[in-house]
């Protein structure tokens, strides 16, 4: 969730180190800091909130190593003390992940006469490095980590080496390579044009990096060859153009990153993947967030379409289940980043289990890639708004390519299935062109609480839309079936509420119509998303808002009913004053558990 970067080369580290913590904005974070290498001494400046607010304390700072961090507490409050770097005796570390057995390290390191001037976890690791060095660093820096238990990507630098090494261990660290200098990085944007290929470390890898090389070694530090791609970050991908933010942004990008998703899912080698897919009889889809929603859907097409029994989990309480799993079961991973903690250790524990696993991301250099034995893309590019929005229309594409991939091999038609996707991309684009939700935006704002309700595939439609407008606009409120309304949900139903239905399965109507009678007759106002064209007049008559949306394919209509949600979450959020790329207290890659 913390961002890394690193400089070795000739230009100065400073500048680039400063810009490299300016592409990693979007990550999230509430503190940020770097460390430069002048001569023989290294210079540190360290400041609680925006990477903005450390341009003037290193004005005129200049070197050719520099170690930088933004930050996103979990051990200590956001503060220029718990901002890292850390140092300790010459050592200078930054640290992206979480240290589980810190709170024993740092007993011991006490017991010896150390003393610690930060809150944070990640302030043991320069103790140890410190404790361990007679010399040679790279040895120190392998001993250090073997005693850490976690995850961790780690920055090193010391006085007396003209360097950096990194560490990688569940938190993803990536070489960059550029003419005559060199980077790491936790995510490739950090180094848009500046790096003309990236390497990604392994799990256990320890880079040491000066101006002029960059060896790699395995943890029993024996020399490591790792496969080099082309950096295929762009600044490009991170200018917002006309746009005032980055969501907004990539809301207006939904329908080409849905187009190349389709694209993409086209070029994947389909008689390997029906191979891979031969006697499954269960399926767990697996996620966090807006992936777990994008696994609701597909649970639901599993069950209709490939006639196979499926559940879908929540990452973070799956992997803690004793759910039943062998090498017929196919867990699906879903992570727009490929990064997130919960769903890589719940794809390790399926493997572990002999269940075959399928990742599906965003970023196909990242961990889930390599744990899984199989890898189905999506296409968004870079998502720099911490809410995803054009990553969860593109996941459920390759879902959807999946689920067609799994019904042909359980004796469907894959390419009949698949192909009623080809019109996404024009729907999209029809329904973000035709939203205008101003007037409502403005009502939703003055609402003390609201709440999403659907049937069927609206119902994980509406839980997706409770979750945009709660992270951007801190309104509370949540996502229901329609149907539990009844059950409980209705004692917070008053004047001041406002609620928001989805409707877009014709069968489901006149059901959900009964909803909204019910909240209207306890004095709720409600507004409606619809693509049933003849249900548009009765919703007018009691509703305080109708949206009309294009009629599409029913099983794939999630797709199209969340653009007026995201639009909702985008608008309410500015009205509300809030900053809807950075959300209160979240990250964009959630890399701790």
């Amino acid at each position: 969730m913390c961002g890394i970067i690193a400089y070795a080369g000739k230009n100065n580290a400073t500048d680039c180190i400063y810009e490299g913590l300016k592409n990693l904005e979007y990550r999230g974070y509430d503190s940020a800091g770097i460390a430069v290498k002048r001569g023989d001494d290294i210079f540190v400046c360290k400041r609680e909130g925006r990477v903005k607010n450390l341009e003037e304390g290193i004005n005129g700072v200049r070197g050719r190593f520099a170690i930088g961090h933004t930050r996103w507490a979990t051990h200590g409050k956001p503060s220029d003390r718990n901002a890292h770097p850390h140092f300790v005796g010459g050592f200078y570390v930054v640290h992206n992940g979480i240290i589980e057995n810190y709170a024993e390290l740092k007993a011991e390191l006490l017991a010896e006469g150390r003393s610690f001037f930060s809150e944070t976890d990640s302030e043991v690791i320069p103790h140890l490095i410190n404790k361990y060095y007679e010399g040679d660093l790279l040895c120190a820096v392998a001993l250090a980590v073997r005693r850490l238990k976690g995850s961790y990507a780690l920055c090193i630098m010391h006085e007396n080496f003209s360097g950096v090494i990194a560490v990688c261990n569940k938190s993803p660290a990536i070489l960059g390579y550029g003419k005559g200098e060199y980077f790491v990085c936790s995510d490739a944007p950090a180094i848009a044009d500046m790096a003309e290929e990236i390497c990604v470390l392994c799990d256990g890898d320890i880079a040491v990096i000066t101006e002029k090389s960059v060896k790699i070694y395995n943890d029993r530090l024996e020399l490591q060859v790792r496969e080099r791609v082309a950096n295929f970050a762009s600044k490009a991908s991170l200018d917002l153009g006309d746009c005032p933010h980055y969501m907004l942004k990539e809301i207006k990008e939904i329908p080409t990153a849905v187009q190349n998703t389709i694209t993409a899912c086209e070029a994947v080698d389909l008689q390997k993947l029906s191979a891979f897919l031969q006697g499954v009889d269960k399926v767990v889809l697996t996620g966090c967030g807006t992936a777990f929603h994008t696994c609701l859907i597909a649970k639901d097409w599993v069950e209709e379409f490939c006639s196979l029994c499926a559940v879908a989990e929540t990452a973070g309480e799956w992997r803690y289940k004793k759910s039943p799993v062998n090498e017929k079961t196919l867990v699906v991973a879903v992570s727009q980043s490929g990064e997130t903690a919960d769903t890589l250790e719940a794809a390790r524990l399926a493997k572990k289990y002999g269940a075959r696993v399928i990742a599906i991301t965003n970023v196909g250099y990242s961990a889930i890639t390599r744990i899984a034995d199989f890898t189905i893309p999506v296409v968004a590019g870079a998502e720099i708004c911490v809410a995803a929005t054009k990553s969860y229309c593109a996941q459920l594409i390759s879902l959807w390519f999946l689920i067609a991939v799994l019904a042909k091999v359980n004796a469907s038609t894959y390419e009949q299935l698949f192909k009623r996707a080809y019109t996404m991309p024009q729907l999209c684009e029809k329904t973000i062109n035709g939203l205008s939700l101003d007037a409502l935006c403005e009502k939703i704002k003055e609402a003390s609480g609201v709440y999403f309700i659907g049937r069927g595939l609206d119902c994980a439609v509406a839980k997706e839309g409770s979750l945009k407008l709660k992270e951007v606009s801190l309104k509370p409120g949540e996502g229901y079936a329609s149907g539990e309304l009844k059950h409980g949900t209705l004692a917070l139903i008053d004047k001041s509420t406002y609620s928001v239905a989805v409707m877009s399965d014709e069968n489901l109507c006149e059901k959900n119509l009964s909803a909204i009678k019910q909240i209207t007759a306890r004095g709720g106002k409600v507004a409606a998303v619809c693509s049933c064209k003849e249900y548009i007049k009765k919703l007018l008559s009691v509703c305080d808002f109708v949206i009309s949306i294009p009629k599409c394919d029913r099983a794939l209509s999630p797709i199209i009913s969340v653009l007026p949600l995201q639009y909702i979450a985008y608008k309410v959020a500015v009205l509300c004053g809030c900053d809807p790329d950075k959300p209160r207290n979240l990250a964009k890659s959630v890399t701790v558990e």
